[in-house]
């Protein structure tokens, strides 16, 4: 029999119990805080009174997770009744095993809806971890869903104390997965815990065994969760994360010895080498740590971490002096770059104010240790610094293998940093779902009939820089960028061979723009130089130069100046190449550009949809919202990796795999690149399967799908929520499955047992469910249903907009021939249309209005886009005000909150909608008026603003 979920319950915190975690009864949230106040007094040895207390609990409620987590970690001043200060400590962090520890289960909060959580870990009394527990077979994804309604429903009730929850944990018994308090992140963000050898502890036992041991626990908490200053995030480390740290941490305190860390690309190199740079800043033998970047990766937000950090720790100039003088001075923690660390030290004028450090305990940590500079830095620091201890990061190390050869010969990483101490490789990654597979497709005349591969003239340039190729080839990205990337929901990289061919490259893309082939927007940038016999030979990928003095190739510089102009009138940007510093400010503004996309409050109209580069950009640069890359070079060993790594970076359910283009015959050297950097057999664990399989996936999933609801319309004779979440979760199968399938050049619906209306209608009733779903009130009883994830990104197309109803409308009425039953069939199927749309079927009574009550009175004379534009400007008006008269809010200042919310893409603050009531409602009730308030504002927004296409324009 299946464990229930009151067992998987009873038996954690049996083990817990067993760990050392003191059980205690805890019903609601009066017993939470008497509880508080006994573990404070005991953890601080003293006594709190009534109102002393009181005073705790207030200073606690305020700010939201991130402000409380920085409290969390702080010391309260108190003022005793008697008027005598008290430090107290709510956290003792330093020594992170001296703390109070216990167990409860089934709190329950009274917030927007009463709920109860499953089983709590009170640290001093706060409620620091929060476990929520499913039954077996269950989807682990509606634990995290679960834990998403309790932050919006009740966290914030009774003092908020869940809002200081530090960790979540999920479980249903066989898998589990922890992860920082942090309302924006995905189940993805999700991480399983693992041993230092990466094998995944997923059973609930094993798990509280190995990461809820009250000192392991404290330290996640104390140690490795950052407070994530730019974002205002919290952010936990993942397991091999932890044990690199944990490595250079025992290798410094030990040992004067070096040593590297094999994490793959995209595992978050930066993250860990951050937080082992600032642990080790607090050891009393080290004299100071240099973070090493290449000026290239130095970019705007990793220097503003450091810096929140340690103030000023960033060194942005171009001036050594000012790396010296932090060298020479009280900073304990210095970021800087390679080139200037080499200046520093190699230049005789630095020599006399360095000297003084050259017998001290210096740590330096490398970031993205395989470039080849560091054969040149590692030679200069141990001349100068012998006391030095170094550690490099990298994705892809250089082995005998794959090392180019340079001044001091083949040196390898081992060569540099001795010994690995932590290896974290991209099969690890994939099995932890922790970076995506490829998709690796080879394009065009390389590709027989049978699917093998020709041989190609590797080293040709005549034959790959014909301009006829290059047109065709452009000719196809055109054709397929929206397929590869989602309707532009992604940026691509386009990397090629040489300068000249990125010359003709951006040439044809842009006459092709101007015939009306194509609306990508093609941004690019290269060193300007003369083009020397093409270095494609070793297949690697050239270091970033920002040096123009040393160029001397003025077709190519003119040529860029052009290419800046370009991106100069599509941004309204100010770039030129009048010198190396201008120059660099472009590269760091097509950079922010890039990785902008990433954020909230991204704007569509500063996208970039294809990066056209040659070395830059293809190492270290992480984009979530970069999914393909199409590669005209010749790529091997550490270089193909890293470049195809760029695609790879996890997010939500849309991106479900890295496209890789390839329009040369890479096989080779992919295969070896990825038996160098995994092992021989690894190909299956890196790439997504076949096309086949996937339809084939497809075809036996609208089996099951038919067994639960034979024709669309039986989705109505669902009426439990048990038969309504299986349908639910069948489609959303197919979902998943013709998301992938829809990637691939040859896809075709025949290919699949349900025709594209079918699918269609089956649609529409999944998101019938989803709507009932979402529009309970209040007082109706909480649904199972809410807890699953309908993925609704996968079934979004933006090109089904409010502008597109638009012609369509303008279609309806320009056929003067049509009949009534016609007329209305057409109307039905526009209707139908709409409703089938994630994104506008919130507007589909406003467009059913606008057909019945005013198209029948349009004036021939009368623009139908015009007269819509009125009418959805009435309805708008109509509807915040509406929204006023309910709220009693001032309607400039509603005006205002979706303005603000239309630019930055961020809610109101809750003291904005207080203080844009006409009353100020009482404090008691202000967090219910301000969610109320939210809800309806987005509601207006996304029904008026959102998915209007071209439409948005002429507002």
């Amino acid at each position: 029999m299946t464990q229930s979920e009151p067992e998987l319950e009873q038996n954690l915190i049996d083990r817990l119990t067993g760990l050392g975690y003191e059980p205690v009864t805890i019903r609601n949230a009066a017993d939470l805080a008497a509880n508080l106040k006994t573990q404070l007094e005991k953890h601080n040895n003293t006594q709190l009174s009534p109102e002393e207390f009181k005073r705790v609990l207030n200073h606690l409620d305020k700010g939201n997770v991130f402000d409380r987590a920085e409290r969390l970690r702080d010391k309260m001043e108190l003022i005793r009744d008697n008027g005598t200060p008290l430090y107290l400590e709510f956290l003792n962090t330093e020594h992170w095993c001296q703390n109070q520890y216990q167990v409860t289960h089934q709190i329950a909060q009274q917030g927007k809806y009463k709920n109860r959580y499953d089983v709590t870990l009170l640290i001093n009394g706060l409620p620091l971890v929060q476990i929520e527990l499913k039954r077996r077979g269950l989807e682990l994804k509606e634990a995290f869903n679960q834990i998403n309604r309790y932050q919006r429903h009740s966290y914030g009730a009774d003092f908020g104390l869940f809002q200081y929850v530090q960790i979540f944990v999920i479980s249903n018994g066989v898998n589990t997965r922890y992860y920082a308090n942090n309302r924006k992140q995905e189940y993805k963000q999700t991480f399983y815990w693992a041993d230092a050898e990466n094998n995944l502890i997923t059973p609930l036992d094993d798990f509280a065994t190995a990461f809820l041991e009250k000192c392991h626990l404290s330290k996640m908490i104390c140690k490795y969760i950052v407070l994530h200053q730019s974002d205002k995030v919290l952010m936990v480390l993942r397991p091999y994360q932890y044990y690199a740290v944990e490595a250079i941490i025992e290798r410094v305190k030990d040992t004067d010895k070096n040593g590297y860390i094999w994490h793959t690309t995209g595992s978050g190199k930066t993250l860990t080498s951050f937080k082992a740079a600032q642990i080790l800043t607090a050891l009393p033998k080290v004299h100071k740590v240099l973070f090493v970047v290449d000026r290239a990766d130095l970019d705007y937000q990793t220097s503003k971490e450091f810096n929140y950090f340690s103030p000023d720790c960033v060194d942005t100039t171009d001036n050594t002096k000012q790396l010296v003088a932090q060298m020479t001075g009280d900073s304990n923690l210095i970021v800087t770059t390679i080139q200037k660390l080499n200046n520093a030290i190699r230049n005789p004028r630095h020599e006399s104010v360095m000297e003084p450090l050259r017998d001290k305990r210096i740590v330096f940590i490398f970031d993205e240790c395989h470039r080849s500079q560091f054969g040149e830095t590692h030679k200069n620091i141990v001349k100068f610094f012998p006391n030095a201890q170094m550690f490099g990061f990298t994705g892809t190390p250089i082995f005998a293998d794959n090392a180019a050869s340079n001044t001091y010969g083949k040196r390898t990483t081992k060569d540099l940093f001795q010994e690995c101490l932590h290896r974290y490789v991209i099969t690890n990654a994939i099995a932890d779902e922790n970076v995506l597979k490829f998709s690796v497709e080879y394009w065009g005349k390389i590709k027989r009939k049978d699917g093998s591969l020709i041989n190609e003239p590797k080293l040709d340039r005549e034959f790959f820089e014909n301009p006829a190729r290059i047109s065709l080839i452009v000719d196809w990205i055109i054709a397929n960028h929206d397929r590869k990337t989602h309707t532009k929901k992604f940026s691509a990289i386009l990397c090629v061979s040489n300068i000249d061919s990125l010359l003709t490259y951006y040439e044809s893309f842009k006459n092709k723009q101007k015939q009306g082939l194509h609306d990508l927007r093609v941004v690019t940038i290269f060193t300007p130089s003369i083009n020397e016999d093409d270095e494609e030979a070793n297949g690697l990928i050239g270091e970033p130069d920002f040096d123009l003095k040393t160029s001397n190739s003025s077709h190519s510089r003119d040529q860029l100046a052009e290419f800046i102009n370009d991106y100069n009138a599509l941004y309204q940007t100010q770039h030129s190449v009048k010198d190396s510093k201008a120059f660099y400010t472009y590269y760091k503004d097509i950079s922010k550009r890039m990785k902008d996309r990433d954020r909230e409050n991204a704007q569509d109209r500063d996208r970039a949809d294809i990066l056209l580069v040659v070395n830059m950009f293809l190492t270290g640069f992480d984009v979530k919202k970069l999914n393909t890359l199409y590669v005209d070079k010749n790529l091997q060993y550490h270089g193909l990796i890293q470049a195809y790594s760029r695609t790879n970076r996890i997010l939500g359910e849309l991106k479900s795999q890295g496209n890789i283009v390839c329009f040369r015959n890479l096989k080779e050297n992919t295969d070896q690149a990825v038996a160098l950097f995994s092992d021989a057999n690894a190909n299956e664990e890196i790439f997504i399967e076949p096309y086949e399989h996937y339809t084939e996936a497809f075809n036996q999933g609208v089996q099951e799908l038919r067994a639960i609801a034979t024709i669309p319309n039986d989705v109505n004779k669902l009426i439990g929520e048990d038969d309504q979440v299986e349908f639910v979760k069948a489609f959303r199968n197919l979902i998943r499955l013709l998301n992938v399938s829809k990637s691939f050049t040859e896809f075709n619906f025949t290919d699949l047992n349900m025709d594209e209306q079918t699918f269609e209608d089956y649609k529409s009733k999944y998101l019938d469910i989803y709507d009932r779903t979402r529009s309970r009130n209040d007082e109706e009883k909480e649904s199972i249903i809410e807890e699953v994830d309908f993925e609704l990104e996968l079934i979004q197309r933006d090109e089904i907009n409010v502008s597109y109803i638009l012609k369509l409308l303008a279609e309806l009425r320009q056929n003067t021939k049509t009949t009534e039953e016609d007329y209305q069939k057409r109307k039905e199927s526009i209707l139908e249309l709409v409703g089938q749309e994630v994104q506008l079927r919130s507007k589909r009574d406003l467009i059913e209005k606008f057909i019945d009550e005013e198209m029948p009175i349009i004036k021939p004379e009368e623009a139908i886009e015009t007269v819509f534009q009125n009418f959805w400007n009435q309805e708008r008006t109509v509807a915040v005000r509406q929204l006023c008269l309910k709220e009693n809010l001032k309607l400039e200042a509603v005006n205002q909150m979706i303005a603000d919310y239309k630019f930055s893409g961020k809610e109101p603050l809750r003291e904005t909608i207080v203080n844009a009531c006409n009353e100020k409602p009482k404090l008691l009730e202000r967090k219910k008026v301000f969610d109320r308030v939210v809800l309806q504002l987005l509601d207006i927004i996304n029904k008026f603003d959102d998915a209007l296409g071209a439409f948005e324009e002429e507002q």
